[in-house]
């Protein structure tokens, strides 16, 4: 079985292209910082986090266009994929990537917004996730149809 579930922090603003052809495809890419269970270090000098690149196709990647921003705490369920290409240079560089199955906000508007200075600044112009309400589900942000939400 290959299933992979992942929570952590966006490092940029997802970068989203379109395919070609008769129908048009979001293709959307960010990495997520991974912080690292277990001890940390002392001197600060280990790297206590990894940071996983992430893939979204479609509606999913169109929702991660959307509604997410760097530094938004997120959690991503999907599976690993590898691969490898020859770049310019000849070398054969291998990769690894998470294919997005289902994606969505892991902090509730008021936790992003509490973050301070160096954490994620709500944008104006752009619906953020609603606090989760008593029963465990969250609210859908406002202005999402119900054909721009990644499940049905």
């Amino acid at each position: 079985m290959n299933r992979v579930i992942l929570m952590g922090r966006l490092t940029r603003d997802p970068e989203v292209r379109y395919s070609q052809g008769e129908r048009s495809m979001a293709i959307a890419r960010y990495t997520l910082a991974v912080d690292r269970r277990g001890r940390r270090s002392q001197d600060g000098g280990e790297q206590t986090a990894d940071f996983i690149n992430i893939v979204a196709f479609d509606r999913a990647g169109e929702f991660a266009e959307k509604y997410f921003r760097q530094g938004m705490r997120v959690l991503v369920s999907g599976r690993i994929q590898t691969g490898s290409y020859t770049n310019k240079d000849g070398q054969k560089v291998y990769t690894t990537d998470i294919i997005v199955d289902d994606q969505e906000f892991a902090d509730s508007k008021g936790a992003a917004s509490d973050m301070g200075g160096g954490g994620y600044q709500q944008p104006a112009a752009r619906p953020a996730p609603s606090s989760a309400i008593g029963d465990g589900f969250m609210n859908i942000p406002d202005g999402v149809e119900d054909e721009g939400l990644p499940f049905n």
